[in-house]
């Protein structure tokens, strides 16, 4: 059994550990048995149409601009894979780019795909930096670093990831972090995400083998290394939990 992981934007939205992910991600399902191939997006290419899973960074405002347009032309391929239930992970500057737009400190608008419709990102002067915790209704507790002064709001309509216990999540004063939408998971927590929260790194291989067929979901098994891997990632959580914003 094999997955395709598309990393989207790895020259422009690869900042604060983000490829983490990635390396992460592969890792799992490689201990689950899976063969995996890792293919990076930038503009111009052509998009891998048969993607099991996607993952995005974040980026500098400078880097935001740099990819918009490409992002918008293959706006329509996502929201084709987000219908089919493609598992997808977007971190900070794509997360804001998933929604309506993000308006910059200075006043520019930065049209983004409408996957997130409903979600607004506007620049501020404070910054929101630091460790966070958060607890999420599907994942349990989440912990990773954020590091952002994009204010992000979301319409009733739209779910949370998970409600704030240390740190601040989409907005200063507010009590949520990201967003959870179909099989898509957007948030600004970086650290980086996946080798601190393994339960994410599951969620998203489940999700890609359920795609694939029911006995592609049920056939992998948990090695007795993941299994140590996976003690090592609770015991860095608890460490996490416990340091100064």
């Amino acid at each position: 059994m094999s997955l395709k992981i598309v990393w989207i934007y790895s020259k422009d939205m690869n900042i604060y550990g983000d490829y983490g992910n990635v390396l992460a991600l592969k890792k799992q399902a490689e201990l689950r048995g899976l063969d995996v191939e890792v293919i990076e997006y930038n503009p111009g290419d052509e998009f891998p149409l048969d993607a099991d899973i996607i993952l995005g960074g974040g980026g500098q405002d400078s880097g935001q601009s740099e990819i918009q347009d490409d992002l918008l032309k293959i706006a329509p391929i996502l929201k084709d894979l987000a219908e089919k239930n493609v598992p997808m992970l977007m971190i900070c500057g794509l997360y804001q780019l998933f929604g309506d737009y993000f308006e910059t400190i200075g006043g520019e608008k930065i049209p983004g795909i409408g996957l997130f419709s409903g979600l607004k990102t506007i620049g501020g002067n404070e910054r929101m930096i630091g460790n966070i915790v958060t607890q999420s209704k599907d994942f349990g507790e989440i912990v990773g670093y954020e590091n952002h002064s994009g204010q992000t709001f979301l319409s009733n309509n739209l779910t949370p990831l998970a409600k704030v216990i240390l740190g601040a999540g989409n907005n200063p004063g507010g009590e949520f972090e990201g967003i959870r939408y179909k099989n898509i998971i957007g948030t600004y927590l970086h650290g980086s995400l996946l080798p601190k929260n393994p339960q994410i790194s599951n969620f998203l291989i489940d999700e890609a083998l359920k795609n694939q067929g029911p006995s592609k979901a049920e056939s992998t098994n948990k090695s007795e290394q993941l299994e140590i891997l996976n003690r090592l990632t609770n015991q860095a959580r608890e460490i996490t939990k416990k340091r100064p914003r």
